[in-house]
């Protein structure tokens, strides 16, 4: 199985730019569909981008189209969130989430995914 753990969030304004990472160990990660969730204080976990397991499909939610761009690199095991022009309302707790599947069927709900990190704060304050 993978465990995952992200990285890179923080605190900026409104208007700013975040990376967000997960890195990835325990399995072979070019063979994990993954992506990106968030959860604000209240509401329930929603879905932001996903990639599939090459790299070659992406999918995301409409709040992050245009803004949000999902990448990963198998060589090293890493999957990316680049965020530009953030908004107050991106305000969330930021999980990456995988699972072992070649299909290339997007996923976009928290139950496709069998694994998640632990999460990642990011604040945008107006």
């Amino acid at each position: 199985q993978v465990q995952l753990v992200e990285s890179g969030g923080g605190l900026v304004q409104a208007g700013d730019s975040l990376v967000l990472s997960c890195a990835a160990s325990g399995a072979t990660f070019s063979t994990y569909d993954m992506g990106w969730f968030r959860q604000a204080p209240g509401t329930e976990r929603e879905f932001v981008a996903a990639i599939s397991w090459s790299g070659e499909s992406t999918y995301y939610a409409a709040p992050g189209k245009g803004r949000f761009t999902i990448s990963r690199n198998n060589a090293k095991n890493k999957m990316y969130l680049q965020m530009n022009s953030l908004k107050p309302e991106d305000t969330a707790v930021y999980y990456c989430a995988g699972v072992a599947d070649l299909t290339g069927r997007p996923k976009s709900s928290p139950s496709d995914y069998d694994y998640w990190g632990q999460g990642t704060q990011v604040t945008v304050s107006s």
